[in-house]
């Protein structure tokens, strides 16, 4: 996901973030030193997620690259002591090694079919989905990611692979993946999904990190009012550790420890599914999301542990 036009954050229409509130169950940068932040996160990630989206790419690679089940297999072992589940965006190309693997390590799977105007990769991606289904690799299934956003499909195809899923799936939850907006925004694809799976940014919409703990609740709360009793989740959250600026939102080290702080300290105490994004550093999203793109995972493009103390 990466900023939408429209959507971005203004305190003057966010009057609810008090004082009190603003500082309640959060961190603040200042009141710790630079190893002691250090030490704080890694306490927080080895207390383990909910859930974790899978980074497929390494650096030479990029969607379209054949991927094989030795790479994943690498990756997932060094997911599994931190992660309950994890999330895969497609079914082809080597994707589909990943529920698989994951499911062979004891981890659950959110299994996503990704779709596009390409009617015929489409095909491929959703019987992909339903066949990892029908061997027991997906414990929730997810039809297109943010289809609605990029104009890829129209609101009715989309509810035809929905139901399509749904039909061929009936004992497993299927919903479909966007920005926490678009579930009060198109009611049709709300009332369709078994679950809401919704991807919120802070970030993206430019919101300063002091805020953004609030902005990203008010986020869940919006998709989780249009769900209307629906079980709703949290598929893409995270911040970036480098790359630059958004509006009043600041991509660094400091403030990617305390979004990751902050957001598992309230999963955890509110019973929140969250899958954070991401794992590891991607330079293949250098392209569509600028420079910031490249740096969202916990873990740097070496598979290595972004934020260290020196020993």
């Amino acid at each position: 996901m990466s900023f939408r036009e429209g959507h971005y954050f203004s305190l003057d229409e966010n009057k609810n973030y008090s004082e009190s509130e603003h500082f309640q169950h959060e961190i603040q940068i200042s009141d710790y030193t630079p190893e002691s932040l250090v030490n704080l996160w890694q306490k927080t990630l080895e207390k383990g997620m909910h859930g974790i989206c899978f980074s497929m790419y390494e650096n030479d690679q990029k969607p379209g690259d054949i991927i094989y089940g030795e790479q994943v297999n690498r990756r997932i072992q060094i997911l599994k002591p931190y992660a309950k589940w994890v999330r895969s965006f497609s079914c082809i190309e080597g994707n589909e090694h990943i529920p698989r693997i994951a499911h062979q390590n004891g981890m659950k799977t959110l299994v996503g079919a990704w779709l596009s105007n390409d009617l015929e990769l489409n095909e491929k991606e959703i019987e992909g989905l339903i066949t990892l289904a029908k061997e027991g690799c997906v414990d929730i299934a997810a039809v297109g990611n943010e289809v609605m956003y990029r104009n890829d499909l129209t609101e009715d195809q989309l509810l035809e692979y929905i139901n399509r899923v749904k039909e061929a799936l009936p004992t497993i939850p299927v919903g479909y993946v966007d920005a926490y907006y678009e579930f009060s925004h198109r009611p049709r694809i709300t009332a369709a999904c078994d679950v809401i799976l919704t991807n919120c940014y802070p970030y993206w919409e430019g919101c300063p990190i002091e805020y953004s703990f609030n902005h990203m609740k008010s986020m869940f709360e919006s998709a989780k009012n249009a769900g209307n009793g629906k079980r709703v989740i949290i598929t893409e959250t995270g911040w970036p550790s480098q790359g630059g600026s958004l509006k009043g939102a600041v991509a660094s080290h400091e403030n990617a420890m305390k979004y990751f702080i902050d957001t598992q300290n309230w999963s955890k105490q509110n019973n929140i599914e969250i899958f954070y994004f991401s794992s590891f550093d991607e330079a293949w999203k250098v392209g569509p999301e600028g420079e910031v793109g490249a740096y969202w995972g916990l873990w740097d493009k070496n598979e290595q542990l972004k934020y260290q103390t020196e020993k």
